[in-house]
């Protein structure tokens, strides 16, 4: 039975990939900040088969090195640590360090222990210039967030490593969701929001610049590509998207529509959530990723949205 460590795993991408992973046999091992409250999350059942560690300490860096060291894992999946360009202005420094350090310190280990697990690191999409295309693994990089310079510098270390024998692996995300996102995204924002309007619970809800578009897709479907990912004949980074744009205007209308509502009448223009570094449009072209791996998305916009939407519903059905 192969074992696969997964950082991160009680939130959206590492619960959906506990779930994959433990469906095809995997001996399932997962870091969590608080492993109390990662199993009394709506999608607890997701983590009740995985050995949970709590990691207290941030980037609780020594935890994960005892964890590679003592366990032996085959497959390392790092998905934990900040994940919100917003918040990364608040504290630099600790974006900083929480993404770039764990991968670095990771992979001086696995150097160590060659032959090593192999290791996928969730990249992002955000370390790209803004483009009005979609976007394949040669975009030009222009990281215009703490966040996005974390990221590249992660993704930088990663190459580097593969140069000294290590299989190791960024999967550049774009935009990915699911009905575990939480509000504090802008898709878990407008889904919650609409279920609760048509509720009574709400009234309104705010957002910021409602033209920019993004390639969403369904976390769900990029697990089974990180998972993918591991077994290339030659480890690579690869973009992972579904290759379709969409506004912030269409999540809303799909999302409101699934509750009877027209969302013009509920959502309000904020200028104060407007962010200066917002790229337009963030769009892949996952052709490289459908070629090497056979991957391609099964849930497509309008199932992702409403997905989301009942999920909510249930939730203020309880309220």
């Amino acid at each position: 039975m192969p074992t696969a460590l997964i950082t991160g795993v009680s939130g959206q991408d590492g619960s959906y990939l506990a779930e994959f992973l433990l469906s095809k046999d995997y001996e399932v091992i997962g870091t969590t900040r608080d492993a109390r409250r990662a199993l009394e999350r709506p999608y607890a059942r997701a983590l009740a088969r995985v050995d949970l560690v709590e990691v207290t300490e941030n980037p609780g860096i020594p935890v994960l090195v005892s964890l590679i060291e003592d366990r032996k894992p085959d497959e390392i999946y790092h998905l934990g640590g900040p994940s919100r360009v917003s918040t990364s202005w608040n504290d630099p420094t600790g974006t900083m360090v929480g993404i770039v350090l764990p991968v670095g310190r990771m992979i001086e280990v696995l150097l160590e222990m060659l032959p090593a697990p192999r290791l996928f690191v969730a990249g992002s999409s955000e370390v790209f210039a803004a483009q009005d295309h979609a976007q394949d693994e040669s975009a030009p990089h222009d990281p215009q967030s703490p966040y996005a310079v974390a990221k590249n510098d992660a993704a930088d270390i990663v190459r580097r490593a593969r140069d000294y024998g290590l299989y190791a692996t960024t999967g550049i995300l774009y935009n990915h969701e699911s009905p575990r996102r939480g509000a504090d995204f802008v898709t878990g924002k407008i889904a919650r929001a609409a279920a609760r309007i048509s509720k009574g619970l709400e009234r309104e809800v705010r957002l910021g610049n409602i033209e920019n578009r993004r390639d969403w897709g369904f976390a769900g479907d990029y697990v089974r590509a990180m998972w993918l990912m591991q077994f290339q004949e030659e480890p690579e980074d690869l973009v992972i998207g579904t290759g379709i744009a969409h506004s912030v205007a269409e999540f809303c209308e799909v999302a409101f529509r699934r509750v009877g509502l027209d969302w013009k009448n509920h959502v309000v223009s904020d200028p104060s959530l407007l962010r200066p570094t917002d790229a337009p449009l963030r769009l892949a072209n996952p052709a490289r990723a459908k070629s090497r791996l056979g991957w391609t998305p099964e849930v497509n916009f309008e199932q992702l949205v409403e997905m989301m939407v009942e999920a909510e519903l249930e939730e203020a059905g309880r309220e």
